[in-house]
């Protein structure tokens, strides 16, 4: 375990720098994020599926977003306004909601976008969120009716 979790530590910590939006920065301390991100992982790595070279550090990048979104929840440092916006991302499809959260919430380029979703491409990625993004806005038009 001790292995594992040096080997991917500093990977994860480089990679999960300045990720947190601006607003949410005095949230837990990043390397403290990606520690207690990695041990929880590693706790439940029975659930990991291999799927090729990169895969467990895919995985690990999705469990920080997945452990920063529960933070900035916890939190509830998001203004109120974005009660609309989280009604309409819950109606979207996964991968739809996934785009979103890594392309807007979390900044990601869309090379990192494209790791996280599986896709072949930035390109492929880039179009993957902007339909996404169509479609909460169609969401979210249809909440304000």
């Amino acid at each position: 375990m001790d292995r594992l979790l040096a080997r991917h530590v500093t990977p994860l910590t480089r990679w999960a720098r300045g990720r947190l939006p601006h607003w949410a920065r005095d949230l837990a301390d990043t390397d403290d994020l990606v520690q207690d991100t990695l041990l929880q992982t590693f706790k439940r790595i029975g659930d990991f599926e291999a799927r090729g070279a990169g895969a467990l550090q895919a995985y690990l990048r999705q469990a920080l977003v997945n452990r920063v979104r529960d933070e900035l929840r916890k939190k509830g440092r998001r203004p109120e306004s974005t009660a609309r916006y989280e009604r309409a991302l819950a109606t979207l499809r996964e991968e739809e909601r996934e785009a979103i959260i890594g392309r807007v919430e979390m900044g990601y380029s869309y090379e990192e976008l494209a790791d996280v979703l599986g896709k072949p491409t930035s390109e492929a990625a880039r179009k993957a969120a902007q339909r996404a993004l169509v479609r909460l806005t169609q969401e979210m038009d249809r909440d304000a009716s």
